[in-house]
């Protein structure tokens, strides 16, 4: 095994209740990147080709123009999300300033619909004509698209680390029309897998409870002209904005079990988790072994769930570092007592049992002596991933895991199911805060059978890993 530097970014390709609407949205006109989050509307900057941009081009566009074509620095797209009165604009007036002190660039996005409430349209436009509510969400669509699109070519251009704040995301509209409508929509923009506007666009989705439910006494809509619903509708909202988001892998729900200045700080070491910044939050994934692999059709009707096949493939090569922030922000290289990456292809698969579209991702990986995980993370073309794919370390095996994802009790979970090479193993993920004062609890679901927790950091835990069964024997 040859000794890998600090996987910091992503080794260049060599040249060459909201429905489950199923192929991909596509950007047109759009040029690889390694660390774009979205494929990006590039027009006359690409090439033909899609692969890298001919010299005699280079020498027509400024360092902006092909920064925003192929970024050097990554760009993380976040999306808060949530019910009414649950913390959406103080987190991203905390998130901006912590960000740009640790020297990152931050942009946030504005929510699509209050600006068009804000901009003269009335709500009683939904009642005024048959078939307005499809409008009107195809038009806060189509606006989200443009903003962040916008915004992310800037930061791109820019050129050093950065993160785009989305006040909501795509999938968010799901939640204030019918499941009719939505497919209607989705059909009419050619949408065939909503998993490209949900993991194949965003880094991650941070869900904030509404304070109607368990912080019922501060809820509020004072701070918020263009939010009308009442503590009953703001729980159902809630619940659907949630189920909506149901198989994103970075999906963080953040209740009201603590206090509210508790609740924005689990927001903050969540994003410095991501970001790749020191945090106080040990662990998020606390792992549970089943006896059996589930029987899917036995989980209750109201349990929204999606299902992908995932294959895992760990790399072989030498990776340049790239700083995330201030030097000083960042891990020495002498703590570091193990680092690795791989990359990841998640298939959606539809209620018949079928493919209905792939996302592609890159993970970088350094264990401290001290035991603390940190993964840097970047959504990939399919391009790229062929390409790393021909780098991967061939003393491992490729890994294949179907995995279910689900809500329960307001707690994200996962269920790996391992296909290849071993097929006897599952295993329960389930998504918690966790500080240096111990792991937060975790609600098991009735319908699943537990055989034991794996313990953070100890040898079942490694046993059971990915990493560990990936290598040949």
């Amino acid at each position: 095994m040859p000794t890998m530097s600090s996987p910091g970014t992503p080794p260049r390709p060599p040249p060459s209740s909201s429905s489950s609407a199923s192929s991909t949205y596509e950007r047109k006109n759009s040029a690889p990147s390694a660390f774009g989050a979205t494929q990006l509307s590039t027009r006359r900057l690409r090439s033909n080709s899609g692969g890298p941009i001919p010299q005699d081009m280079l020498e027509d566009l400024t360092p902006a123009e092909v920064n925003s074509v192929a970024p050097p620095a990554p760009v993380y797209k976040i999306v808060l999300t949530g019910g009414p009165c649950g913390g959406k604009t103080t987190s991203l007036a905390r998130l901006s300033p912590y960000l740009r002190e640790r020297g990152f660039e931050v942009i946030t996005c504005p929510e699509a619909f209050s600006l068009l409430i804000s901009n003269g349209m009335a709500f009683n436009y939904f009642s005024a004509v048959e078939g307005m509510e499809v409008v009107v969400q195809d038009t806060v669509m189509d606006m989200q698209i443009g903003l962040e699109d916008g915004f992310e070519r800037v930061l791109r251009a820019r050129g050093k680390p950065a993160v785009l704040l989305c006040d909501r995301g795509l999938m968010d509209g799901s939640a204030y029309m019918s499941a009719e409508n939505w497919d209607r929509m989705m059909r009419k923009r050619d949408v065939g897998c909503v998993s490209e506007l949900r993991e194949g666009r965003y880094n991650a989705v941070f869900h904030l409870v509404t304070a109607a439910e368990g912080a019922e006494a501060f809820y509020t809509l004072e701070n918020n002209a263009v939010r009308t619903e009442t503590p009953e509708l703001a729980r159902k909202l809630d619940h659907m904005t949630r189920d909506a988001w149901v198989g994103h892998p970075s999906l963080k729900i953040f209740d009201n079990s603590t206090d509210f200045e508790t609740k924005m700080q689990r927001v903050v070491d969540e994003t410095a988790r991501l970001v790749g910044l020191p945090t106080h939050m040990q662990r998020v994934t606390t792992k549970f072994l089943l006896r059996k692999e589930p029987d899917l059709s036995a989980f209750p009707e109201d349990v929204k769930l999606r299902v992908f096949n995932v294959e895992k493939v760990y790399l072989y090569s030498t990776v340049p570092v790239v700083e995330a922030g201030r030097s000083e922000e960042n891990i020495s290289s002498e703590n570091i007592s193990q680092e690795y990456s791989f990359i990841r292809k998640r298939t959606t698969i539809s209620k018949t049992g079928e493919a209905s579209g792939s996302v592609y991702g890159w993970t970088a990986v350094q264990k401290t002596h001290e035991g603390q995980v940190i993964e840097k993370k970047r959504i990939i073309t399919k391009r790229e991933y062929n390409s790393l794919f021909n780098n991967r370390d061939r003393s491992r095996h490729i890994v294949r895991q179907q995995r279910v994802s689900f809500l329960w009790n307001i707690q994200s979970f996962t269920i790996h199911a391992y296909r290849e090479p071993v097929s006897d193993i599952c295993i329960l993920h389930a998504q918690v805060q966790s500080t240096d004062e111990g792991e937060g609890v975790v609600a098991i679901p009735p319908f699943l059978e537990v055989d034991k927790k794996l313990m953070t950091h100890s040898e079942e835990d490694e046993q059971y890993g990915a990493y560990h069964i990936s290598l040949k024997k």
